[in-house]
């Protein structure tokens, strides 16, 4: 088995060169067969444990989100990167000791975004956002320094009015403050990612991709984005499947049965992991 300490190495290492994919599973299930697939590293969603819950993105509380995240770290034996919200606390000292509690579960990464989740205000102001990092990096270096820190700018989700030069201020300072990745999620255009990646170089850059794009991996690569996630998208996917499954069948119809996933191919899969598993254990 995998240790947390390994894990966390090999997650920095992702980090120094190279582009690479970090897929966001919403369950033990999908984090499983994400890990099958080759990817190197995952990451939880808020979006989707929030949606399985029945609640809105951001409704989960703080103890349920850390049970979330370290069920997701243990069933993984690759790093797994914490989507942390702005880490259920408003003032620095607040997120310091939720960040501790989060690091407690076993993550490689955990990221801190600077919206306020209140519609009035949605971002934190510049200078409280920055503590608000300073305060996670001395929570991280408290616990030994080797957990990646991911600090988030939400001026695109946010609707501000000058979105990419206020996410650069945002996310430069927040480098200075200690980030080793930094993320503006729904900056999508070229010019935008590109003046992202030369702001803050040479820190590493994640973005975002949750819907269809013209772009390839080999495309952000070139742009210098180091890693690509997606968020709850593939909760969202596994939703429109559903949804859509659904309403064929409330219309009286089982089309929507068609592109289900084969009951034997899942269990298959399944009784070998467990028993993988349990062999090395």
């Amino acid at each position: 088995m995998t240790t947390v300490a390994e894990k966390r190495r090999v997650f920095r290492d992702l980090h120094a060169d190279g582009c690479f994919v970090i897929p966001n599973p919403f369950d033990v299930g999908s984090a499983r067969w994400l890990q099958s697939l080759g990817f190197k590293a995952l990451a939880t969603t808020s979006a989707g444990v929030a949606f399985a819950a029945g609640l809105p993105d951001g409704g989960i509380s703080r103890d349920d989100m850390l049970a979330h995240i370290a069920t997701l770290a243990a069933a993984s034996d690759v790093p797994v990167n914490a989507d942390f919200l702005n880490g259920f606390a408003d003032d620095p000292s607040g997120v310091a000791e939720n960040v501790t509690a989060c690091i407690a579960t076993g993550v490689a990464g955990l990221s801190i975004e600077d919206s306020t989740g209140r519609p009035g205000e949605p971002l934190y102001p510049a200078d409280l956002a920055v503590e608000r990092v300073r305060a996670a990096r001395k929570a991280i270096d408290a616990q030994g320094g080797d957990t990646i820190l991911v600090a988030r700018a939400e001026c695109f989700l946010t609707g501000h009015r000058d979105p990419l030069n206020e996410a650069v201020r945002r996310l430069t300072r927040f480098a200075e403050a200690g980030a080793d990745v930094l993320y503006a999620p729904a900056a999508r255009r070229r010019e935008e990612i590109e003046a992202i990646v030369k702001a803050v170089a040479p820190k590493p850059v994640n973005i975002l991709v949750s819907a269809p794009t013209e772009f390839t991996v080999a495309d952000f690569a070139a742009m210098g984005v180091r890693r690509i996630s997606v968020g709850g998208a593939l909760s969202r996917a596994a939703w429109g499947g559903f949804m859509r499954a659904a309403e064929e069948l409330r219309a009286g119809r089982f089309d929507g049965f068609a592109d289900a996933a084969k009951h034997v191919e899942l269990d298959r899969f399944f009784a070998a992991d467990r028993a993988q598993r349990e062999v090395r254990a």
